[in-house]
């Protein structure tokens, strides 16, 4: 079965709309951490589930004073 075929038939579409409700989720969490919302969302496009574990593994960013 070729992907063209599995995406018309709708079966694809939970996995479309997971990924971006998790891509959603990493860049609140990101911008929870003081790390850039926009780029997190993007890596999580690509990484996932991977990007999540990363983020929830890393520090919280130092705010700068000015």
């Amino acid at each position: 079965m070729n992907d063209i075929s599995l995406l018309a038939d709708g079966r694809a579409a939970p996995w479309f709309v997971g990924w971006g409700t998790l891509a959603l989720i990493n860049a609140g969490l990101a911008q929870g951490k003081n790390r850039s919302g926009l780029l997190w969302f993007l890596l999580s496009l690509v990484l996932g589930p991977i990007a999540t574990l990363v983020l929830v593994l890393m520090p919280k960013a130092r705010q700068t004073l000015f």
